[in-house]
């Protein structure tokens, strides 16, 4: 069963959920379907947990600066997100600070997706529409991420994405719909030059920073096979070592 799932995806099934008991509940009869848990991503608001990480976000921290001023992991959230990979909390414009896990979030934050980081300074639904859902599916999505409910996005071989759908009405999805969405993956191993680095995020960094994100990115994935952990930690490497410059590029070495 797992290794039908584990076929290369080719259709991506959404899915709103108003709660967040109800999100998990579909979360765990995926992974119990045989679906990877790299191939479930998610993006809310409201999570239970959100009063825990207060404080680790401020406006200042955009999608420029790749990540909120905090990396946040599954192990803050208990039982739900310590479910899926790379775990993170961004902000988003029109919507705010968001919480984001699995390979949609490593897209949104990613060293190599250029084109998806341009596209989410206009919003989520931007970005969403960027990766090849229709438009109004996505308008609809970040309307109702806005309004509080969590967004459920599956990856799944074009052969199963019938079974998948009747699975996220059955546990109580709504706006439930089959796309050719394609999530763009990160490199699997690691980079080997700067050149790797999304140009849109490259323009960010001066030939100094690059070089620590690039090694810090490595490093980190060494270690933890993560790699939004791995973005995340070369991105909170940057801002502990540089300040922006007149031009608002990472070049100014704290003292």
């Amino acid at each position: 069963m797992t290794s039908e799932y584990a076929k290369p995806p080719e259709k991506c099934v959404s899915a709103t959920f108003k709660e967040e008991k109800k999100l998990e509940e579909a979360i765990r009869r995926l992974i119990n379907r045989g679906v990877p848990k790299e191939n479930i991503s998610i993006i809310g608001r409201n999570f239970q947990s959100q009063s825990r990480i207060t404080g680790f976000l401020t406006k200042k921290d955009v999608i420029l600066d790749g990540l909120t001023s905090g990396a946040i992991y599954g192990s803050l959230f208990g039982s739900l997100l310590s479910l899926l990979t790379g775990v993170g909390v961004l902000f988003i414009p029109f919507i705010g600070a968001v919480v984001a896990a699995g390979p949609l979030a490593a897209a949104l934050l990613g060293a190599t997706s250029g084109a998806l980081y341009g596209a989410l300074g206009a919003g989520l639904g931007s970005a969403l529409i960027s990766l090849g859902m229709p438009q109004d599916k996505a308008a609809i999505y970040q309307t109702r991420v806005q309004a509080g409910e969590f967004l459920l996005v599956v990856e799944v071989p074009a052969e199963k994405y019938g079974e998948i759908f009747l699975l996220l009405q059955a546990a109580g999805g709504e706006e439930v719909a089959v796309t050719d969405m394609q999530i763009p993956r990160q490199p699997e191993g690691t980079l080997t030059s700067k050149e790797q680095i999304s140009p849109e995020m490259r323009a960010d960094l001066s030939e100094e920073a690059q070089t620590e994100f690039l090694q810090t990115y490595n490093q980190s994935l060494q270690q933890s096979n993560d790699i939004t952990k791995a973005l995340f930690k070369a991105w909170e490497r940057i801002k502990s070592l540089f300040e922006r410059d007149e031009n608002g590029t990472y070049s100014k070495r704290k003292s």
